[in-house]
């Protein structure tokens, strides 16, 4: 459920009309339903109320918003972040540092002795080779890094190609068959403290199949590391749980997730993590744009031209990605359209042969469950600003990020003098 529903024939967030957000902000602009972000953050939560020992981080590149993460670190989550940026993104926005697990292919050096500076609680280690170099950092600066070893089960989640990450070629994580040795060996640096696992095969899973198969290779691992002497008291399950972007679409439960989580891991005696991303943030945000022009293409269907393009969001673009396409003030007539942004390419295309709500030039319309990965995953491609974003909160609103017209972009450039 989300709080994005239309009162008196008109698309509302919350309580606020989306007219007048377009009116006094401008299109294209995010906007998130702090109801929503609330509301899939304690459905959530119960859903893994039979779960002894957890602690949940939001996965910060889902919505990297600071408005959004102070919600979110309101509702007890903490912080799954993947760089240095994302960090400081979490604590600016308040989340404590303990409450921060660091994970991520690419860690820096820099990324991480700025982390242990500020006393992230975890780093999920996702190579050998990584671990050397934090055990170096840390035991350089006295200290004792907290960790788990990510490992990657050749799973194969089920979703795109792009974001799935639990399969034998994927880049994340290390070798099943050779993760014992590899835990044996960052054990014994001074510089870690090695307390456990951790998994994630992908994003926006839509069967719980592979997350189980995935936990249960875990479990035999966690038990083979005990066997060996290792005591294991934290294992992190990562996220990937999707949301329907079609309406009418089903999709596993957070219940049904947290029952078979809770199935899978009992007698585990571990603190059980997780980072769920877009199915907290996904359906809490809309992007609302409007109609530039419908232009007419001979006996097939025409191309109705927003102001939202794929540099706004991406993932139709990247993925091929579905967001169902809705007037503010639908009339009840309905077409058949391309869905079409003013970007120069081809790529710039939201949804071809879509049946949609009748469209002229100056309506309203919104791309629905944009809330995650939308804004984040932005660029100024075309020479084109970032657009800004609103927080609603009942009958009121605010803009939680500006936006940045392309002047203020190229501003930063500079042409050598020699130039002329």
């Amino acid at each position: 459920m989300d709080h994005f529903q239309p009162q008196n024939g008109e698309l509302h967030a919350e309580d606020v009309a989306l007219v007048r957000i377009a009116d006094e902000v401008g299109t294209p602009v995010y906007v998130y339903s702090r109801a929503t972000l609330e509301r899939h953050a304690r459905v959530f939560r119960e859903a893994l109320a039979s779960i002894p020992s957890k602690r949940i981080a939001f996965a910060v590149k889902a919505n990297p918003n600071l408005a959004v993460l102070r919600v979110l670190g309101r509702q007890g989550y903490g912080a799954d972040v993947v760089s240095g940026g994302e960090m400081k993104r979490a604590l600016a926005a308040g989340i404590a540092a303990r409450d921060i697990v660091f994970s991520g292919v690419g860690k820096s050096a820099r990324e991480m002795a700025e982390a242990l500076d500020a006393g992230v609680g975890q780093f999920n280690i996702e190579s050998e080779e990584e671990g050397i170099e934090l055990a170096r950092i840390a035991d350089g600066k006295g200290m004792r890094a907290v960790c788990t070893l990510r490992v990657n089960p050749d799973i194969d989640a089920g979703t795109h190609e792009k974001i799935s990450t639990g399969k034998a070629d994927n880049k994340f994580g290390v070798p099943f068959d050779l993760a014992v040795g590899i835990y044996a060996r960052l054990a014994a640096l001074p510089g870690l403290q090695m307390r456990g696992l951790a998994v994630h095969i992908g994003s926006q899973l839509a069967d719980l199949r592979p997350l189980e198969l995935a936990f249960e290779k875990v479990g035999a691992l966690l038990s083979m590391l005990r066997a060996a002497g290792y005591p294991v008291t934290h294992v992190d399950l990562g996220g990937g749980l999707g949301v329907p972007y079609k309406a009418g679409e089903e999709l596993p439960s957070p219940a049904e997730y947290g029952e078979m989580v809770a199935r899978i891991t009992h007698g585990w005696d571990v603190e059980l993590m997780f980072e769920p991303g877009r199915v907290i943030a996904g359906n809490a945000g809309v992007l609302l744009t409007r109609v530039i022009r419908v232009k007419r293409n001979g006996n097939r269907p025409p191309f109705v031209v927003v102001d939202a393009a794929m540099n706004d969001l991406a993932r139709p673009a990247l993925y091929g990605a579905w967001h169902d396409f809705d007037a503010v003030r639908p009339t009840g007539e309905r077409m058949t359209a391309h869905i079409v942004g003013p970007i120069c390419e081809t790529g710039d295309t939201f949804a071809r042969d879509r049946e949609c709500d009748a469209l002229v030039a100056g309506d309203l319309a919104v791309f629905r469950t944009a809330g995650a990965y939308g804004a984040t995953m932005a660029s100024s491609y075309n020479s084109r600003g970032f657009v800004p974003e609103v927080l609603v909160d009942g009958d009121k609103y605010a803009v939680v990020a500006d936006r940045i017209p392309p002047e203020e972009i190229y501003a930063a450039e500079r042409v050598p003098e020699w130039l002329g």
